[in-house]
């Protein structure tokens, strides 16, 4: 995963967390009905950590959220982001290796968004989500329609049904495609 060709640079993490940003995707909108106090959340590709304070706040006191990158100045900025703040304490950092994510921590929750077709193998990063992930637990899946052809979108779909995630929801993201699974 570390091939430049999968790497977001840290220098246009700007374009990922901006006011603009906040307007087209609000977090609290998003993943409002899917997340809830206590639960524990994996970040995969958390970047500069858009959607980190919104996740800390709907999993409230007793929750914890692991913000996932490959790129350690990613998670730099995320440290740098949440300094001081009172849900410092409930974010855990996790780098990942250059092919798979390698989180021993089960969750409830799992948020891959715009970054599935960034990694080598989509399949086995399914897989492997489908293994962190607790019983009943989510898998958000999202994808920019700039970057993802509906076609891509629908074999990514296809791969996590075949892994054993029934879809439950296709939210309506502004410039996304976007699918939510259970793991039954």
């Amino acid at each position: 995963m570390e091939n430049e060709k999968y790497v977001c640079p840290p220098s246009l993490s700007l374009t990922l967390d901006n006011l603009i940003r906040k307007r087209l995707h609000n977090p609290i909108k998003i993943f409002g009905k899917y997340i809830h106090e206590g639960m524990t959340i994996i970040y995969i590709g958390c970047g500069p950590g858009f959607f980190i304070e919104a996740f800390a706040q709907l999993t409230g006191n007793n929750g914890r959220v692991i913000a996932a990158d490959l790129q350690e100045k990613m998670l730099e900025k995320v440290r740098r982001k949440i300094k001081g703040k009172n849900y410092e304490n409930r974010i855990i950092f996790h780098k990942c290796g250059k092919d798979k994510v390698g989180i021993d921590i089960k969750a409830d929750f799992v948020n891959a968004f715009f970054m599935v077709h960034e990694v080598p193998s989509s399949s086995n990063l399914i897989n492997e989500i489908y293994s962190i992930l607790n019983k009943n637990g989510i898998f958000f899946y999202s994808e920019p329609k700039v970057h993802v052809s509906k076609k891509e979108f629908n074999n990514t779909v296809s791969l996590a049904e075949n892994a054993g995630f029934k879809i439950i929801d296709r939210p309506k993201i502004h410039i996304s495609r976007s699918a939510v699974f259970v793991k039954e």
